[in-house]
């Protein structure tokens, strides 16, 4: 959430910065300003309203004691009234305080100056490639054949016990999934990231803090009997662990990475694009989140970036990073990068990861504050990417390792599988 100071002091320039966005947001922004100047007028009327009541309030105790009942009777219906003005102003303000919150949950994070303007995923901006597409196999197939092939993942099984969207992995399928999840973990472990184990439900409170709620609630799974949401990311939780809390300054960075299932609402759609592993309502995630001060978050954006990369190159998956443009960028995102490999069967690129500096407005709604060795309180940055997600990272291993005889393991896997191929 923007800091409404933040927006009184650089309105056009947050009207401006958001059209990157193709957010137009003169009206609620001058709306904003417009409630927050009536509860500033309203603030300073209850306070003169509270002043004088307590003015009053010692007064007549004085007239109590001095033997003066009578003027101390007409003094205290003055102080009934004001009690009953000062009711109704704080009231007014409650209401004036919650149209502001109500609006200011509707306005995405401004973006970063280096985010390209744009309406859709076409005009996000490729920075980088690396790694050689595969020549593969007369008659090479996609994933979900070869899921079919070699009895690893069985998707009308998961349909059966669930329903579409839920894949069973079996086997070697099963031993390379957890294998994946073992070495991003050892991964990110060994760049200094602590492991945490996270809850898989959260409260409003938490989809609040991380901006999930109210902007993505249809695509949450939603316990009403508990007023729960399954996590639609690890991110969720384990930047919840920092909610309501004011760190030292000498404590930062502080960096986190977990391994979680995931839930999504949102697949449904149809066509080879989504099918398989390709979007799915459960899957597997291993996330970094990290908490900095805000003079050291981009340079920590590119510390994430260079990891990210160091994991596809050692799985040898060619891939690309793309800049997001402002009008594919999520809500709460000022700077995102996405990662995408590239599926050789299917001949398209899969996202596999997104890396996002979201600055203070998850920090702001988080009440996530940093205090200087001089006393000085200010928000903290927060961060987070995947560190991998494994359905489309497991899809382009299966496709871009597959030859005739079977499905080779990457190298750097070897020691968590246990074997070198599938056949």
């Amino acid at each position: 959430m923007l800091q409404l100071q933040f927006i009184r002091d650089n309105k056009a320039a947050v009207i401006e910065a958001l059209k990157k966005r193709n957010f137009d947001a003169t009206e609620i922004v001058n709306e904003v300003v417009s409630l927050d100047e009536a509860r500033r007028s309203l603030q300073v009327e209850l306070d003169n309203t509270l002043a004088s009541s307590n003015k009053l309030s010692k007064e007549i105790g004085q007239l109590f004691k001095s033997g003066e009942p009578k003027k101390a009777g007409i003094l205290r219906e003055k102080s009934t009234q004001l009690k009953a003005t000062s009711e109704t102003l704080k009231n007014d303000l409650k209401e004036k305080e919650e149209a502001v919150a109500q609006l200011l949950y509707t306005i995405p994070n401004v973006p970063n100056s280096i985010v390209p303007a744009g309406n859709s995923e076409d005009d996000n901006e490729e920075v980088f490639r690396k790694g050689d597409i595969p020549t593969l196999h007369e008659g090479a197939q996609p994933h979900w054949e070869l899921a079919k092939k070699y009895d690893i993942i069985d998707f009308e099984l998961g349909n059966k016990i669930t329903g579409a969207g839920f894949p069973v992995y079996k086997g070697k399928g099963a031993r390379l999934q957890r294998a994946l999840i073992q070495y991003f973990l050892d991964k990110n472990t060994d760049a200094g990231y602590t492991e945490y184990q996270v809850p898989h439900l959260v409260n409003e409170a938490s989809g609040f803090g991380t901006g999930q709620l109210p902007d993505k609630e249809g695509q949450m799974y939603h316990v009403i009997g508990d007023n729960l949401y399954l996590i639609p990311t690890g991110e969720v939780p384990v930047t919840n662990i920092f909610r309501d809390e004011l760190l030292k300054a000498e404590s930062l960075p502080i960096c986190c990475t977990g391994y979680t299932p995931c839930f999504r609402r949102e697949a449904g759609s149809y066509g080879a694009h989504v099918r398989g592993l390709n979007r799915l309502h459960q899957f597997d995630k291993v996330e970094i989140v990290r908490i900095e001060r805000p003079e050291d978050s981009y340079a920590a954006l590119d510390t994430m970036v260079e990891h990210v990369k160091e994991m596809l190159e050692e799985l040898k998956l060619p891939y690309r990073i793309l800049r997001l443009c402002g009008g594919d960028l999520g809500f709460t995102a000022a700077l995102t990068y996405d990662f995408e490999v590239f599926s050789t069967a299917q001949d398209r690129w899969l996202e596999i990861s997104s890396v996002s500096n979201f600055e203070t407005f998850q920090a702001n709604r988080l009440k996530l504050r940093i205090k200087d060795k001089d006393g000085k309180k200010q928000l903290a940055h927060t961060l987070n990417g995947s560190a991998l997600a494994l359905p489309r990272v497991l899809a382009g291993i299966l496709e871009n390792y597959q030859t005739e005889n079977g499905i080779q393991i990457p190298e750097v896997l070897q020691k968590y599988t246990g074997f070198d191929s599938i056949s």
